[in-house]
């Protein structure tokens, strides 16, 4: 298991950190993407709410997900307060890196924060399915 976290997560933090740490964002890369999106949300599931800010605020959220499932994964119990750090110090990381060499993307105490959900909902997410499993298992 923790081969395969290994695996995984070095691909999705690389592309997670290209995708962060290059001068143009997402939004300036792949605007079809977006329109495509809030297109699907605006005229199939009818959520006229939705635009491009709190897509932007939920995409956060989702990207930094894998990241507690992987320091959790590379961590387990026994370090569950340090994988609960290492996303929200990665985001911090991430946001201070484009504040200092990224003139044209802009650092967010939002993004961190957003950011930070999502890596402690991953944490969470699989320290809950680690004790679902070891307890099934405890009951065979």
């Amino acid at each position: 298991m923790l081969a395969t976290a290994a695996v995984l997560g070095v691909p999705y933090v690389v592309g997670l950190l290209f995708l962060t740490l290059t001068p143009r964002g997402f939004q300036n890369r792949m605007p079809q993407v977006l329109d495509l999106v809030l297109g699907f949300a605006h005229h199939t599931l009818g959520w006229h709410w939705l635009g491009f800010t709190k897509l932007e605020l939920i995409a956060n959220v989702l990207v930094f997900l894998p990241i507690g499932i992987l320091a959790f994964l590379l961590l387990r119990t026994r370090l569950i307060a340090l994988a609960l750090l290492i996303g929200p110090m990665l985001s911090l990381g991430v946001e201070l890196a484009q504040a200092a060499l990224l003139p044209h993307r802009v650092a967010s105490l939002v993004d961190v924060a957003a950011n930070s959900l999502g890596a402690t909902t991953g944490v969470m997410v699989a320290w809950a399915a680690s004790s679902l499993i070891r307890l099934l298992r405890g009951k065979q």
